[in-house]
């Protein structure tokens, strides 16, 4: 067996008229991330994460932006698309670990959930997946409560090949 890691990362525009999903979890709060998807930028970041280990393209690739296939689309649905690509690779999650950078709302009664749904989806244990939310001290557009984005690291175990 191989050890691979892969990085994500993703950052979204908030913009006021959309709905906020963070981790496939709705948030209630005035503004929401802008993008051809739901804007799920710590989905996103997994994926690109996952997508790392495996050698494989970037999010981009797999689920262009210019395809209407995936316009709205729920992040949740794209990361199951590569579940199932993880496991026709023969590969398992061993960790993911993740920070999201956010000035408002204040996500921490929200990691639970976002826990429990990332888990189910990916089919790994609670312990294999870290979430930490931090703010960016009023800096930049992220502080200025223009973005929020996601830092991602994954780790799997693949056959060679």
């Amino acid at each position: 067996m191989k050890i691979r890691v892969g990085f994500g990362y993703d950052i979204h525009r908030l913009e006021a008229g959309n709905r906020l999903f963070l981790g496939g979890v709705e948030i209630p709060f005035s503004k929401g991330l802008a993008g051809h998807s739901d804007g799920d930028c710590l989905i996103h970041s997994i994926i690109d994460a996952l997508l790392g280990a495996l050698g494989e393209k970037d999010i981009g690739q797999h689920f262009p932006d210019t395809d209407d296939e995936y316009l709205n689309i729920r992040s949740t649905i794209l990361l199951k698309k590569v579940a199932i690509m993880l496991n026709d690779r023969g590969a398992e999650v061993l960790n993911i670990d993740s920070v999201i950078v956010a000035e408002q709302p204040k996500l921490k009664t929200f990691i639970p959930e976002m826990k429990k749904k990332l888990c189910d989806i990916l089919n790994i244990n609670r312990t294999s997946l870290g979430i930490k939310a931090k703010t960016n001290e009023g800096l930049d557009a992220i502080g200025r409560g223009e973005a929020i984005a996601a830092y991602v690291t994954g780790l799997i175990k693949m056959e060679e090949e």
